[in-house]
């Protein structure tokens, strides 16, 4: 089961058609349903303070019968803190399965971008995997150990969003054997596939896998 969240950020109507075709639950983050409704999906849920969505758009999810979760413009979280918050914890029981596919999280805003990555490491710790994609990029927390598939050729970046992680990899071109990445380091950036698959382990700290899709 497919669970999604789209925010207000860099999209592809024609990628982001396919990207959405099977998901089953939606969670629109204010103008992130309008990239849904661009791409021919109508948001299941709704959250903001509702300042980015077109008139003409709300007025689509109201009679599409989106549910629409409103909140006040002065507030302490991001509309997308509101929207994995609803997600990961209010949904219906059925689509909280420790998993969300995070669409329009890039572009625009620098202090956006790093207050979501943020956010990744923040339900990271509280066990949920929040996988951040985009037409370029694939962005995830790698959690104790993984098998990840690629493409031969492809980078991939790691970087310890701790003050020190450390890690072991193979099927990449620069192995790393219970090496430390430190935070304040570039140690680990553009690292390359060998075939169709490396392996990832994190014995210390946490870290931020930035795979390229081309």
């Amino acid at each position: 089961m497919k669970v999604a969240m789209l925010v207000n950020g860099t999209w592809d109507s024609e990628w982001g058609k396919q990207e959405l075709g099977d998901v089953e639950f939606l969670v629109c983050a204010d103008g992130g349903a309008n990239l849904a409704l661009l791409s021919g999906r109508l948001p299941d849920v709704l959250i903001g303070d509702l300042d980015s969505i077109t008139p003409a758009n709300l007025v689509k999810c109201i009679k599409g019968g989106t549910k629409i979760v409103r909140y006040p413009k002065e507030k302490d979280q991001t509309d997308l803190e509101l929207a994995l918050d609803y997600a990961c914890f209010q949904a219906p029981a059925e689509f909280r399965n420790g998993k969300i596919w995070l669409y329009g999280a890039t572009g625009g805003r620098i202090d956006h971008l790093l207050g979501n990555i943020a956010l990744l490491l923040a339900y990271a710790r509280r066990g949920w995997r929040i996988i951040l994609k985009d037409p370029e990029h694939v962005i995830w927390i790698i959690q104790k150990q993984e098998i990840i598939i690629g493409d031969k050729g492809h980078q991939i970046s790691f970087l310890s969003l701790t003050e020190k992680a450390v890690v072991t990899t193979e099927g990449f071109y620069y192995p790393l054997k219970f090496e430390n990445l430190f935070q304040d380091s570039t140690r680990g950036i553009s690292n390359i596939f060998l075939g169709r698959q490396g392996y990832v382990r994190v014995d210390e700290g946490w870290v931020l896998a930035v795979m390229s899709n081309s």
